[in-house]
């Protein structure tokens, strides 16, 4: 291959700056063309030599919600970056661990510099005001088009849909904005998404007084059950050397999930399988034994506890409504045993009895519950029977012991935060449909009567029928013409990552107009009609701040200008308001580099007895100038040069030193004197507030205490004839895990990683060898929502009855079949109203076979999504 073919290839796989374009060029003496056909002619060739400068370690983001917020560095030389490395800035060790991120954090530069990356805003070929050719949505041609261009339709086109159909027609699909807030707002939208069930749940059984041990406090327990739990891929970071920690101090770990899961594989002493959806039942056969064999904790039930049996129900409760006559079967007539509960939920009757035997004697315990179980159309259910059955083990409030949910960047840890940022000093600007609720994520005011807003699982429906459920008032009518999702970075791929995506394709091909920003042209970009460019955290003035785990707080340097045309989401809204009559400065009334600042500025640190906080850094009267900001000078605990170059401030720590945090250990010591808040000021095993409050939300019910309901599309679904156990048309079960290959959809694009963790279908060897499948064959997965294939690999480690497909692969339907070719798990599960707006997607039923078309090839051989070809 020629040097010039060498330029050639290399500048089409990657993105470069001017200068390094200046030292590529120059290496071999003449002038090219820059990935994406941004052409610069050179005035003056420099030399290598000249052009070289030095590669210097950077801290950079690693922005995205993967559940790790790990420290990231990046080798800098001329704005190229060289390589990626993780923490390495002190000696490891398990009380001062490095802050090591994972392949998906050691993969940002292939986001970054990409040849993916969009460079300018585009539209829709077929696009005109009012929509054009809608039906090509998804499968139109991209225009390039200036960003003047760009902000005069997105403004014609708000202003136009506000003005013909009122601001409750522009869709703010699972984002906000403050450009649209101050337009008049827009129809928001509200649920609950990686925590499932748990967050009313938590609040109303326990007063929010849920959360776990710090980590130190995991190595002295003599048990730890993960319910649900695989911290090595949806936790990275540190959260799984942490359990290896208390594995090591001589804890025992029980894993109860459907697949014998990476965390599972070394770190499990037993694997207790159960069908997705049936936790609440292998939960109740549990208690059934606990209580029958009378290992229940009764004393601490009797104090700290309401609701468990007839002598402890709260004032004016029917008493026979306790959770301990429910189990018993007392007025049902149906006793909650082992085998009743085996039947449902597949885990053996001696292995049920075996968990209950060891959960009820064992002390200290740490009973941890991930939010996958709760991610199901009878999650409260789950969270109501897990709490309860914790509690009747006594474990709460002392060394060693707790029962509790916990997970993403939290996992293994617990306490407040030792260190964080401060605010940008943005003041809020509400959405004035909101009608003063806090509405979005885990929405709590089902009793508002002025919001509106659609649920995350009614987003496509509300737009295909003009109508959706406004919790206590019923379903009303409503007109939505419009999406606007404008953001910063990527991420937020709501068509991709909701419930129902072939009903969102559809739903996005009715609307008028749909605008997008993002830095590739993800699922919910290519259905846009305009999609904006926007810039990542690498190339955000100054930098800025992530948090990561409680005991620390990361910094990112800017590494490069904003590449191509891409602009911030800032610079997008203040450049549209005067398009749409509003004053910019109002929105922002002072750029993002002061707002970083005010952050480093507000940054505190807890002192060294934990018993108050300080100001983290250092900034002086010089250090203000030389930014250009305002502020006061500060002394704090470190310098801030020092500070912005190492990229962390992690507390150090110790066992039993001053921030050694122990949930709930002041209820138990004096629960009258440190009540919980709760209606009882206990915990509460029966609650009628948390059954009447689910049932404002006017999806499903639920009773006071934890039941088990057969949910639609769950176990018993896979039956035409559940009775008499007949089989129908899906007969399998499905669930969503998390993958390394991906933090969501963030970073599906990327060919390293899709070659690494492949997007297979797990099944077990029972299930294949009755559909003659084997390892690598293409098979077809249906549901009824819809239809992807995959690969298969048939495996054990998944129990029979159940498949497992990783959520996030970005939607690639072959139009003409109807069929997804990437296997996005949304296109398998519907969109449900349940509970309190959760996805309940661990609740889906499929059918699998092996599929009679073409052979699918390896996604990492796919063209990447590069929407412009250049000349």
């Amino acid at each position: 291959m020629s040097e010039r073919n060498v330029l050639t290839k290399a500048l089409t796989e990657t993105v470069l700056t001017r200068r390094s374009f200046l030292k590529w060029s120059a290496a071999l003496g003449g002038t090219a063309a820059l990935a994406g056909g941004l052409k610069y002619g050179l005035q003056a060739v420099e030399s290598a030599a000249e052009a070289a400068g030095e590669a210097v370690w950077q801290p950079v983001a690693c922005w995205h919600n993967c559940g790790g917020r790990c420290a990231n560095y990046a080798l800098v030389q001329d704005g190229v970056v060289i390589r990626q490395k993780t923490d390495d800035l002190h000696p490891d060790s398990p009380d001062y661990p490095q802050q090591r991120g994972c392949s998906r954090g050691r993969s940002q530069r292939r986001q970054v510099f990409g040849p993916d990356r969009l460079k300018y805003p585009m539209k829709r070929a077929h696009w005109a005001p009012g929509g054009g050719q809608r039906e090509l949505r998804g499968a139109d041609e991209w225009v390039r088009i200036s960003w003047d261009e760009a902000l005069d339709l997105v403004a014609a086109e708000l202003k136009r849909i506000k003005d013909s159909y009122g601001n409750a027609s522009i869709l703010l699909p699972r984002t906000s904005s403050r450009l649209i807030n101050a337009f008049g707002g827009g129809m928001d939208s509200w649920g609950v998404t990686s925590e499932g069930a748990w967050p009313q749940v938590r609040a109303i059984m326990t007063g929010n007084n849920y959360g776990a041990n710090d980590r130190m406090q995991f190595r002295k327990a003599k048990l730890v059950v993960l319910w649900g739990a695989n911290p090595a891929v949806s936790s990275g970071g540190n959260p799984a050397y942490n359990h290896f920690q208390a594995k090591k101090a001589g804890a025992k770990y029980i894993i109860v999930t459907p697949e014998l899961n990476h965390s599972a594989m070394p770190l499990a002493d037993e694997w207790i399988p159960v069908r997705p959806s049936t936790d609440t039942a292998l939960l109740l056969g549990m208690a059934h034994y606990m209580i029958t064999n009378n290992l229940q904790d009764q004393d601490f039930l009797d104090k700290y506890t309401s609701g468990f049996d007839a002598y402890h129900m709260p004032p004016g409760s029917d008493y026979s409504g306790n959770f301990r006559d429910y189990v018993l079967g007392t007025y049902d007539g149906v006793p909650k045993t082992p085998e009743w509960a085996s039947a449902i939920c597949g885990t053996p009757v001696e292995t049920i009895r075996s968990f209950a035997q060891q959960i009820a004697t064992t002390k200290p315990m740490t009973m941890v519950s991930s939010s996958a179980p709760a991610r199901t159309a009878n999650g409260e259910e789950f969270c109501q029977a897990f709490l309860t059955v914790g509690w009747m083990t006594g474990n709460v409030g002392f060394e060693g012991a707790a029962i509790c949910h916990n997970y993403h960047n939290g996992a293994s840890y617990g306490g407040p935060a030792l260190v964080r940022s401060g605010g940008s000093g943005l003041k809020a600007i509400p959405n004035p449909m909101a009608g003063g609720a806090a509405v979005g994520y885990g929405f709590s005011e089902p009793t508002n009567t002025k919001f509106q807003a659609v649920a995350y699982e009614e987003l496509w429906d509300a737009i295909l029928n003009n109508q959706y459920h406004a919790t206590v008032r019923g379903v009303i009518p409503c007109d939505i013409r419009a999406i606007y999702r404008v953001q910063e970075g990527n991420g937020g791929n709501a068509l991709n990552q909701a419930s129902g995506a072939l009903k969102g394709i559809a739903a996005y091909r009715k609307l008028e107009f749909v605008v997008v920003s993002d830095i590739v042209l993800s699922t919910t970009a290519k259905y846009a009609d305009i999609v904006l460019p926007t810039t990542t955290p690498w190339e955000h003035d100054l930098g800025g701040f992530s948090s990561g785990n409680p005991e620390m707080v990361l910094w990112y340097n800017q590494i490069t200008e904003p590449l191509f045309e891409a602009r911030d989401v800032q610079w997008i809204e203040k450049q549209l308001a005067p398009r749409l009559g509003l004053d910019p400065e109002a929105l922002y009334p002072f750029d993002r580099k002061q707002q970083v600042f005010n952050q480093l500025l507000g940054a505190t640190v807890a002192t060294r007895d934990g018993k108050a906080t300080e100001k983290l850094l250092t900034i002086t009267a010089e250090d203000l100038a030389g930014y250009g900001v305002t502020g006061e000078a500060q002394d704090g605990r470190v310098h801030l040069a020092d500070f912005l170059a190492s990229g962390v401030y992690q507390v150090p720590r110790a066992p039993d030193d001053a921030f050694t945090y122990i949930a709930a250990r002041g209820f138990r010591k004096d629960p009258a004197a440190n009540p919980l808040k709760t209606a009882t000021g206990k915990y509460e095993i029966y609650s009628e507030q948390l059954a009447q409050h689910i049932a404002n939300y006017g999806f499903s019910t639920i009773a006071p205490i934890a039941k088990y309901t057969p949910p639609a599309e769950g176990y018993e679904g896979t039956f035409s004839d559940y009775a008499n156990r007949v089989k129908g048309d899906f007969p399998l079960q499905i669930c969503n895990p998390h993958n390394l290959r991906r933090s969501h959809s963030v970073f599906d694009n990327i060919i390293q990683l899709r070659r690494a963790f492949p997007q297979e279908v797990w099944i077990n060897p029972l299930d294949a060898q009755a559909r003659g499948i084997q390892t690598n064959d293409t098979i077809l997965v249906s549901s009824p929502h819809g239809r992807v294939i995959r690969h298969a690999l048939v495996t054990p480690r998944i129990m029979p009855g159940v498949i497992t497909l990783s959520e996030g692969a970005w939607v690639q339907m072959d139009e003409a079949l109807g069929i997804d070719r990437a296997g996005c798990t949304n296109v398998l599960c519907g969109a449900r109203l349940v509970g309190q707006g959760q996805e309940p997607w661990n609740t889906c039923i499929a059918q699998v076979e092996k599929y009679t078309g073409p052979a699918l090839e390896a996604d990492y051989t796919w063209p990447q999504r590069i929407p412009i070809k250049e000349a």
